[in-house]
C-alpha cells in the first residue's frame, strides 16, 4: 500500500521511528540495521511494508530496499511473523543473513532468539533458491555510556524482552567489553545472550 515515506524524524529509538510527513506522524517499526543508518539524520526516506492483522496495523520501515526485500522473504516463511523477521534483521546484518541462508548456516540463524533448529532449516529450505536468484539480494555484498545503556534497554524492551533480564545482560556486556560498544553493537551482543 505504501512504497515509501519521506519525512522529518520527530522521534527515534532502536526499535521505532516517528516520521513527520506534511503534518502526519507515521509510527514506523524499524530494525537495528535501519536505526544505525538513520539515527543521525534529520529527515529520511524509509521503504515500507504494511502488516494488517485482525487486531492491529503495523508499518515497518527500512533504510534500504534490500532489507525490505529480505523482510518480505522472511515473512513468507511459515512460522516467521513480522516481529520475528524484524528481530532476525536486528540480530544479523542483511549480508550475514543472506550468506547464512545461501550457505545453509543453521547455527548462525539459531543464535537469533526465538529461532530454533526447525525454523532455521525451514527458512533456509524456503529461501535458498529465491535469494540466490533475486538480483536485488545478489547486489549485497559518540553517546555517553548511560545513554547507550538506556537506548539499548528501551530497544530490547520494545522487542519484547524482560526489562530486568535485558538490563542485566547489558550491564554484563558493558562490564566485559567496556564502553566502546555502540548502541547497535550493545543490542546485538545482548540479543545473542538473551
Amino acid at each position: 500500500m505504501y512504497a515509501f515515506i519521506d519525512g522529518k524524524i520527530s522521534g527515534i529509538n532502536p526499535a521505532a521511528v516517528v516520521l513527520n510527513c506534511n503534518g502526519v506522524g507515521f509510527d514506523i517499526s524499524i530494525s537495528l540495521n535501519t536505526y544505525s543508518l538513520i539515527k543521525e539524520m534529520e529527515s529520511c526516506r524509509l521503504f515500507t511494508h504494511l502488516v494488517v492483522r485482525e487486531d492491529v496495523m503495523m508499518l515497518f520501515g527500512f533504510a534500504k530496499e534490500d532489507e525490505r526485500i529480505l523482510f518480505r522473504h522472511l515473512i513468507s516463511v511459515s512460522g516467521v511473523g513480522a516481529g520475528t523477521a524484524r528481530l532476525i534483521l536486528s540480530s544479523l546484518t542483511p549480508e550475514e543473513l543472506n550468506e547464512a541462508i545461501v550457505s545453509g548456516n543453521v547455527p548462525l540463524l539459531q543464535r537469533v532468539k526465538g529461532i530454533g533448529g526447525k525454523t532455521a532449516q525451514r527458512i533456509i529450505i524456503d529461501l535458498k533458491d529465491k535469494l540466490s536468484r533475486d538480483p536485488g539480494i545478489r547486489e549485497f555484498l559518540g553517546s555517553p555510556h548511560n545513554t547507550k545503556k538506556e537506548e539499548a534497554l528501551s530497544a530490547l524492551s520494545m522487542l519484547g524482552f524482560n526489562k530486568a533480564l535485558a538490563g542485566k545482560a547489558i550491564e554484563k556486556i558493558l562490564k566485559d567489553e567496556g564502553a566502546s560498544y555502540s548502541v547497535e553493537q550493545l543490542i546485538k551482543a545482548a540479543l545473542k545472550v538473551l
